[in-house]
């Protein structure tokens, strides 16, 4: 048996920088979006290219396995070079995978701009096309399963396999993204019910649950089932609820942020990851946003994710403030 069983994508990320690129707005009269600009027509020399792995249930599965549980990753990887790569990751970082193979493979390129600015170009390959009769439920064992954002094909058996996981009284966690609810909110509501635990950020949480303030929003998560829930908040930090008590904590700032991809990954596992090993919840959020924290200092979602024995080294050092409020 597995302790945890991520499901979710898995992708070559490709990441391209220019200093060529230009930030402009386009104000409505709504709201202003700022858009990465290249001139047209221009040959443009990219500075920097580099090659790394990601995928939301690849990603997880990584931090989750470095965290020194016994991990298994379920998704659908292409039977091309690039799948070859992906797996040979996977089997590097002592991820299990338990999912098939079939079709072109996930790419995402990533354009940096200014800053921590980017875009993402996703293709997603086959990472959509996992069909409930191509897996062998018999295997899937684990004390928990990490569900992520998957649609088409695959989000059926996403809810299939959350089905199999509280028939068998294994454990879910949740951390579904924009792209999910905005698409099939319907089936992310359905998620959010059977999970023990749910993470996303704000917006997400808006999106899913209404308008409100974020403690609002965690006690209307945790009503409809889940007993931990997580909103984080960017720059803000985070913030979660469990058994009538929120726990806040503040992201650092005097962090030098190279890229941003990855990072609600990082936390969301690493988060999971300390609930799995029976960690205090407080405990758990130094964890993650530690663990986030690390991610987006360096390119690439999983190149500098900690493994357990460095993460619990810098939290025992992290002097920052942790408020604990009860609603009672």
């Amino acid at each position: 048996m597995y302790d945890v069983i991520t499901v979710g994508s898995n992708y070559l990320d490709i990441f391209a920088h220019t200093d060529k690129s230009q930030l402009i707005g386009i104000r409505t009269q709504d709201k202003t979006v700022e858009y990465i600009s290249y001139p047209v027509g221009a040959k443009i020399l990219v500075t920097r290219l580099l090659h790394n792995f990601g995928g939301n249930g690849a990603n997880t599965g990584v931090a989750f396995s470095r965290m020194g549980l016994k991990t298994g990753y379920v998704g659908k990887v292409g039977k091309d070079t690039t799948g070859s790569q992906i797996l040979a990751s996977l089997k590097k970082n002592k991820v299990a995978f338990l999912g098939v193979l079939g079709g072109e493979s996930g790419t995402s390129i990533i354009l940096d701009a200014m800053e921590e600015d980017r875009t993402i170009l996703t293709f997603k390959g086959c990472n959509n096309d996992l069909k409930v009769k191509e897996l062998g439920f018999s295997r899937l064992k684990a004390k928990w399963f990490y569900l992520s954002s998957m649609l088409g094909d695959s989000l059926t058996t996403m809810r299939s396999i959350a089905e199999h996981a509280k028939e068998g009284g294994m454990k879910i966690s949740f951390n579904p993204s924009q792209t999910i609810v905005d698409h099939e909110k319907e089936a992310a509501l359905a998620l959010l019910k059977q999970s023990n635990l749910v993470v996303l950020n704000k917006e997400e949480a808006e999106s899913l649950v209404g308008a409100g303030t974020i403690e609002d929003n965690l006690q209307k998560i945790v009503s409809t089932g889940p007993e931990v829930a997580v909103i984080t908040d960017g720059k803000n930090g985070a913030v979660a609820y469990r058994a009538g008590e929120f726990y806040t904590v503040k992201a650092r700032t005097d962090l030098k942020i190279v890229e941003t991809t990855g990072a609600g990954d990082a936390f969301a596992s690493t988060f999971t990851a300390g609930i799995i090993l029976k960690k205090p919840v407080e405990q758990c959020l130094l964890l993650a946003i530690n663990q986030a924290e690390s991610v987006i200092q360096n390119h690439g979602a999983q190149n500098n994710l900690l493994d357990k024995k460095a993460l619990l080294s810098i939290v025992s050092k992290d002097r920052r403030l942790l408020e604990k409020r009860s609603t009672r």
